[in-house]
């Protein structure tokens, strides 16, 4: 065994993560979610949900492993199967894995408890949305390739009587209670995904142009931290997006048991992130 996993295996972060659950109870500390959040997490017909890159390749191309050059990144996957079968089919593919049913993890259910007011899901399924049926809240939905417009995103509340989305201003941000931001998309109110690299090509370009976050969201997010739970910084792409969304941070964690590699390394320092070296789900079991 290495020295590295020896420290880590004994390293105590129990004071720290009662820290961050405090930080995340009164809105220092914002939540944010990737796929790694749904590891071991399976549909009701016994799927295992998209959790990495390649088991997201797997799912959109019926189980079969892509060549080594698509196996890279599922954007570089989504946009193969985009040219050969349309735009529409991979939205359509995307909607059908995300519209399979599921129980909430143990990370949805333990940081809704915590009420926070603002939370970033870069995943695109609609659990916390169907978790949030009962309560007022607004949703801010990334798009991408919006022919009339440069404006990546669209802002939606909550009507919790007759259990519908209706579009608002983004002036209703001001006095929101509860905002989820789905940068890359979900199934509601409409199916609509930021998922192949055509798409995020787009949206990285109007984000850094200042088009993909609501400007009320510029202020809130100053000086706040991020919890980052089950992202991968391995890929350019992943690492442009948590970038452009978390603008004027004042730091943050990270939880990853594996070894950094230099561009993670980088990442993690730049945006003065600390870095909890557990697994997720040992995380997940001392946070809940």
């Amino acid at each position: 065994m290495s020295e590295t996993m020896t420290t880590t295996e004994t390293k105590d972060y129990s004071e720290l993560i009662e820290t961050i659950k405090k930080e995340i109870r009164n809105q220092t500390t914002v939540p944010y979610f990737g796929l790694g959040i749904f590891k071991g997490i399976t549909t009701k017909e016994g799927e295992q949900m998209p959790f990495d890159s390649d088991s997201m390749i797997l799912m959109m191309n019926n189980g079969r492993a892509m060549s080594p050059r698509l196996m890279f990144e599922y954007s570089r996957a989504a946009m193969h199967l985009e040219q050969r079968r349309g735009v529409d089919y991979i939205q359509q593919m995307t909607n059908w894995i995300y519209t399979k049913e599921f129980e909430p993890t143990p990370l949805h259910k333990a940081i809704l408890n915590m009420s926070p007011r603002f939370i970033i899901d870069t995943n695109r399924d609609a659990k916390l949305q169907e978790m949030l049926a009962f309560e007022p809240h607004t949703l801010i939905i990334g798009k991408s390739r919006i022919l009339d417009n440069d404006y990546r995103y669209e802002i939606y509340e909550w009507d919790v009587e007759n259990k519908k989305y209706f579009q608002v201003d983004e002036e209703a941000l001001d006095d929101a209670q509860k905002i989820i931001f789905k940068p890359m998309g979900a199934p509601l109110p409409e199916p609509s995904f930021v998922i192949s690299d055509a798409d995020y090509v787009d949206w990285l370009t109007e984000a850094m142009g200042g088009f993909a976050v609501p400007s009320v969201l510029k202020t809130y997010r100053k000086t706040k931290k991020y919890l980052f739970m089950g992202t991968y910084f391995d890929r350019d792409t992943d690492r442009m997006v948590a970038n452009e969304l978390t603008h004027d941070l004042e730091g943050g964690y990270f939880i990853s048991d594996q070894e950094l590699g230099k561009k993670e390394k980088k990442f993690v320092e730049k945006h003065n992130l600390e870095l909890i070296e557990m697994s997720l789900e040992a995380f997940t079991e001392a946070f809940i």
